[in-house]
């Protein structure tokens, strides 16, 4: 779907919600985000959105959420797709026979939660299964979003270049990590990455990605490009061309659970995370990594079973990256996966000074400020919940003459070839993914929670940074977790 161009006044964002399949996240590259005023101005906020809701092209993969079973028949809409949660214990041919004998259909199956999928046509399919003994919850099918804007289907609006660089560049993120070519050491070379998005670009000439790969769609490649950047940044080659990634030495595994248009469910989401679960120990590499540049508004038990998936991927030694989100009207605690203790939640900050050109404000927004579209939400050591790192998920916040601040996006790689830029959360969890490939290639026995330690105790200034960024959506979370850092995370003097 094109964007559209909205008003909308000040320090008034645009929320992403879900409910009834619906969605809205905003476009930061290209998004423009005003100064603080002084009291009593009012000034004008033009804001670039994407409608991600229930779309023609997505009405068959994205049918509505049944929205609360628990309540039918008064918030249980038909036709809707929902999540059967059962007891445990049951086959899959036995799952399968439940859902059928109601009249429903099943969508998918899992081999590690106890659940299905499902489609149901009519109320009455509803109603028998939540009665049935065997079933504990039907919960509803949401739609989630990538957390990062700047291209549709392969079209950025940044600075696309479809053909390859004749020379390799550092992206400013992996400079600003200290991730440069020959600075660590380490390359990230035996540890697979599951880059859980849009699919990869397989034959992009600056990627090596695994022929092993899932898909909740038709194949595993990646039509929309969100996926492909993400997967440049953790490990793009140091081959002399386009960019370089910070574990280039990494595999990566395609597991694509969002469509051509950056949309998914929480079954897509438990799909991807069920075969890496059921897989990961048995590839080669084995996956270590999990990036998930992706989510939606949520609760922490408002979906049983995504976070049990989650749990269980956890618990088998494997770093689950995510996303904290681009809404900074919300706190990571409210957004889901981010806010699963069982994951390691990235914020976005700058990574390298920006210009400025307003005549009210001179000064300009300097490196590891927060950016003005990141959610955050401060780390909490008794729950886990919270941020545990901010990385760069933008280059740059540069502000026009008109005092409206411009994103400048992350360089990576786009599908079809070349690179592009883009700008949001999305881009500050691949560079965490990428160190922690380098740290299980330093010591494999590290498990996730080790990593998280490791991480949080070798930020850069913390107590310090991210600094507070002079937009008006921008509001302190009370703590300064620090910058990532490779160099001291890895023990290096570099």
């Amino acid at each position: 779907m094109g964007k559209r161009r909205v008003l909308a006044l000040l320090l008034i964002w645009p929320a992403f919600f879900a409910g009834c399949g619906k969605t809205n996240t905003t476009d930061f590259e290209g998004g423009l985000q005003p100064f603080a005023l002084a009291p009593g101005q009012v000034q004008l906020t033009r804001i670039e959105t994407k409608q991600a809701g229930v779309l023609p092209s997505q009405a068959k993969q994205h049918a509505v959420p049944c929205l609360d079973p628990s309540l039918l028949p008064e918030q249980a809409k038909v036709p809707c797709h929902g999540i059967v949660h059962f007891e445990e214990g049951l086959s899959l041919a036995e799952r399968q026979r439940i859902i059928t004998g109601s009249g429903a259909e099943e969508s998918r199956s899992y081999r590690s939660v106890a659940a299905s999928a499902a489609k149901f046509a009519k109320l009455s399919s509803l109603e028998s299964l939540r009665s049935h003994p065997q079933v504990r919850a039907i919960i509803p099918d949401r739609v989630l979003s990538a957390f990062a804007k700047g291209g549709n289907k392969g079209q950025p609006d940044g600075d696309p270049d479809p053909s390859p660089t004749l020379e390799q560049q550092v992206p400013s993120g992996v400079a600003a990590i200290g991730a440069a070519p020959g600075a660590l050491g380490y390359l990230g070379s035996g540890i697979g990455v599951a880059v859980v998005d849009t699919g990869l670009d397989f034959a992009h000439l600056d990627i090596t990605v695994s022929s092993s790969c899932f898909t909740a769609y038709d194949d595993c490649s990646d039509s929309d490009g969100h996926g492909t950047h993400v997967g440049g940044t953790i490990a793009a080659l140091d081959n002399n061309q386009d960019v370089l990634g910070v574990a280039p030495g990494a595999t990566l595994y395609a597991v694509k659970v969002l469509d051509d248009d950056g949309l998914g469910t929480d079954s897509s989401i438990i799909a991807g995370l069920d075969w890496i679960a059921v897989n990961a120990a048995s590839l080669s590499p084995a996956i270590r990594v999990i990036n998930l540049s992706l989510g939606r508004p949520g609760a922490l038990d408002d979906n049983p079973v995504l976070r049990t998936v989650t749990q269980l991927v956890h618990s088998l030694g494997i770093s689950i990256i995510v996303a904290a989100g681009n809404d900074p009207s919300r706190e990571v605690a409210q957004m889901v996966p981010a806010g699963y203790p069982e994951v390691i939640a990235v914020a976005s900050s700058t990574a390298e000074e920006g210009s400025n050109r307003c005549r009210r404000n001179k000064a300009s927004i300097r490196a590891d400020t927060a950016s003005y579209f990141s959610t955050d939400g401060a780390y909490d050591e008794t729950t886990r919940i919270g941020v545990t790192i901010s990385a760069p998920g933008e280059r740059r916040e540069n502000v026009s003459k008109s005092c409206f601040v411009h994103s400048e996006g992350i360089l990576s790689l786009q599908s079809g070839g070349g690179t592009t830029r883009k700008s949001g959360s999305s881009m500050a969890a691949p560079h965490v993914a990428g160190l922690v490939a380098l740290l299980l290639e330093k010591n494999g026995t590290l498990g996730p929670e080790a990593i998280r330690a490791v991480l949080r105790s070798s930020a850069r200034g913390v107590g310090q940074s991210p600094f507070d960024s002079p937009t008006s959506s921008y509001s302190f979370d009370s703590i300064r977790e620090g910058v990532l850092s490779a160099c001291q995370a890895l023990g290096l003097d570099c």
